[in-house]
């Protein structure tokens, strides 16, 4: 008898142990078919330590959707507004952050026409786009030239279909008017200055810092430095203009957030509405910033601007796709732009390029208003060695842990200047 239960014992314990075995070789499957990416998470609204690089499930197409194979992201200034909790209707963290992107198609979803395995393409993202891997509904991508980089389409879509819509579709820019281009220096601003050069006698007013001068001086007529009383020069070089081209109506667009169209001959007023720029002074939201910028705005008054014929108009090109459907306009006006591109008329200014790990240092950069042109998010990018400690330290239990505020004044990354 003892015998016999010392058999069963061991015959217990090896169907045990294979048991076990066998589970675990179950468990190791299936983790591995659940396929991951990389991405930047961002955990809270805040400052620079609320970003981080993560790893999540890769999503896979719905129907209707191109699953993307991300190669480059652009960076916004509307993205540090994001991170800041700055805007309204954001999404509850965490979150992906990103509005745009370009890579290789790498699968489609049913029912999705237009897009094959291969394809080179840009596209629009309703967040989710700083990633290794994004899905997105087919009416949002568009095929890139070949001509074109992955940077350049990164920086592409948002900023020259925005200048292009502010610029025809709302201040109906055209031959012998003139622009006035807030923050000229950077990706919007250079792509208004390249979409004005394509119409007729088109003066281009740019306000940019000191040190962006010699960079940009060609792509605008007059430049004036941002930190100094340009009202003044620009009124006078208005009125001998319009001395001079006694027959044309100046038509002048701030290009900030906002685009104010003055279509008087008499009266030449200025009237200066504060860019978003002007309330994100730091690394997280400041009610003071917003005050004082909202109390230096000069305040208008709808009657006056029936009395002197001028217009104000707001525009946003991500609610245009996102809440209005408007994706067959903007896809016309991609059209035009790709023509104009293809014609070697106009062509994105990349700053920089920079790994995801290097997320902090690239939005200080945006802060700091150091960049002319585009930042952008180079997902194949290896990151530089930080001059000081990395940026994310591990805990003894391997998790990421988030620096305190102000540690990102003590590390600095050198970037790939493009």
């Amino acid at each position: 008898m003892a015998k016999e239960a010392a058999g069963m014992t061991e015959e217990t314990e090896y169907m045990i142990d294979r048991q076990v075995s066998k589970e675990a070789d179950t468990a190791a499957e299936s983790s591995g078919d659940a396929k991951e990416m990389r991405a930047v998470i961002l955990s809270g609204f805040g400052g620079l330590n609320k970003l981080r690089v993560s790893r999540k499930p890769m999503p896979e197409p719905q129907e209707g959707e191109v699953k993307i194979r991300v190669k480059a992201c652009g960076l916004n200034f509307l993205d540090l507004m994001v991170r800041q909790g700055a805007i309204e209707n954001l999404p509850k963290p965490p979150l992906v952050p990103g509005f745009e992107c370009s890579g290789i198609v790498e699968s489609v979803g049913e029912n999705t026409e237009g897009f094959e395995i291969g394809d080179r393409v840009m596209a629009f993202v309703n967040y989710n786009a700083w990633a290794e891997v994004v899905c997105t509904p087919a009416v949002l991508v568009h095929k890139i030239p070949d001509e074109m980089t992955f940077a350049e389409a990164a920086a592409f879509s948002l900023n020259f279909v925005a200048a292009y819509m502010m610029l025809f579709e709302v201040a109906n820019l055209r031959d012998g008017m003139s622009v006035l281009v807030h923050s000229a220096g950077g990706g919007v601003g250079q792509a208004v200055a390249q979409l004005c050069s394509t119409v007729p006698n088109v003066t281009v007013f740019g306000i940019a810092s000191c040190f962006k001068h010699t960079a940009i001086r060609d792509s605008v007529t007059h430049l004036f430095d941002r930190n100094a009383d340009y009202t003044q020069e620009v009124k006078r070089d208005i009125t001998c203009d319009v001395k001079y081209k006694c027959a044309k109506k100046p038509c002048f667009s701030s290009l900030s957030f906002a685009i104010l169209c003055y279509l008087s001959l008499l009266f030449l007023m200025f009237v200066f509405l504060s860019g978003a720029s002007n309330t994100v002074t730091g690394e997280t939201k400041s009610f003071f910033s917003f005050a004082k910028s909202w109390w230096q705005v000069e305040k208008v008054n709808p009657i006056k601007l029936y009395e002197e014929n001028k217009v104000i108009a707001g525009f946003s090109l991500l609610n245009l796709l996102f809440k209005q459907g408007r994706c067959s306009l903007v896809k016309s006006v991609m059209d035009k732009l790709l023509c104009l591109y293809n014609q070697k008329k106009i062509k994105p200014v990349v700053d920089s390029l920079w790994a995801l790990e290097e997320v902090k240092e690239a939005m200080q950069r945006i802060h700091d208003r150091g960049n002319i042109g585009k930042l952008i998010l180079d997902v194949e990018k290896t990151p530089t060695p930080l001059m000081a400690s990395d940026s994310t330290e591990t805990s003894e239990t391997g998790e990421e842990e988030e620096e305190p505020e102000g540690d990102n004044d003590s590390k600095e990354r050198m970037p790939f200047i493009h």
